[in-house]
């Protein structure tokens, strides 16, 4: 029955709070399986000095977040993803309900519920380690992999869609949709780390206040979808469409995968000791 789909995912939330709460440490120095070089390379990356040095009370620039724009490119791509993909996900059986008579039971309905995250789950890999070799070979700039792989992405989804909004084959069309689904795994790749690229040292709370927007709208696509439908399915994927190429173009026109201005490095002990003589001639 429905009750032990319940008991099961409760039982394994509940299995992984007590692995995270026994394995998970606040910094890195605290890990008993850190190895020397992994240290002493996330410090040199993340801007990281010495415990006594890590300041206590981070003061975040509101203001340079809220007047960004590639900040704002970023909650773009990821409010319009998450938007399209609960959409489809919440959207594919009905569409098929409706335009192809395919018969809706438990076992299909799971099965077309499951097959988008399969697919993202072989392709996210995927894409995150052809995102890393594109940089690491000076291929394409990092700017170039974020923007190449989230605009691809967005124009792909919309070509999918739209074709499978115009096939006349059940199996065609559920092809379509759940490859455009998966698909978001190279959009994923990008925004989701765009955060680290233009300030490591806020990634956290910029991840947060982009992942409030788009849990917002993910959590209103299904009524927004619901009452478009009433005027048939062709306006429900041409709104997906068009949130999905909006994206796009914003996202081409004004994201960064350069280190903003406002949030610059964190001094080392070297930089200071050096800025020490120039400090004294001024004095």
């Amino acid at each position: 029955g429905w009750s032990y789909i319940f008991y099961i995912t409760g039982i394994v939330g509940l299995i992984w709070c007590a692995v995270w709460l026994t394995v998970v440490k606040d910094k890195p120095e605290d890990d008993p399986h850190i190895s020397t070089e992994e240290l002493k390379y996330l410090r040199d990356n993340l801007d990281c000095g010495p415990n006594d040095s890590i300041p206590k009370h981070i003061i975040y620039p509101w203001d340079k977040f809220v007047t960004s724009l590639p900040v704002f490119s970023i909650v773009v791509a990821h409010t319009c993803m998450s938007f399209g993909f609960i959409s489809l996900v919440v959207g594919v059986p009905l569409f098929l309900k409706d335009t192809h008579n395919y018969p809706l039971d438990s076992s299909r309905t799971g099965l077309m519920s499951f097959l988008p995250y399969l697919v993202l789950a072989v392709l996210m890999p995927v894409a995150g380690t052809l995102a890393d070799w594109l940089r690491n070979s000076e291929v394409l700039t990092t700017t170039q992999v974020r923007k190449t792989f989230i605009c691809s992405t967005f124009i792909i989804q919309a070509i999918l869609i739209l074709l499978a909004r115009n096939l006349n084959s059940v199996n065609g069309t559920l092809v379509c949709l759940v490859l455009a689904l998966g698909l978001s795994a190279f959009a994923w790749a990008a925004f989701s780390v765009n955060h680290l690229d233009i300030a490591p040292q806020h990634a956290s709370v910029l991840m947060g206040f982009s992942n409030t927007f788009a849990s917002i709208l993910a959590f209103l696509s299904p009524s927004i979808i619901i009452y478009f439908i009433r005027d048939g399915w062709q306006y429900t994927f041409y709104i997906i469409i068009a949130v999905h190429l909006f994206a796009a173009l914003f996202y081409w026109a004004f994201a960064s995968g350069e280190r903003q201005r406002w949030a610059p490095p964190a001094p080392t002990p070297e930089s200071e000791s050096l800025s020490l003589p120039q400090r004294s001639n001024v004095i």
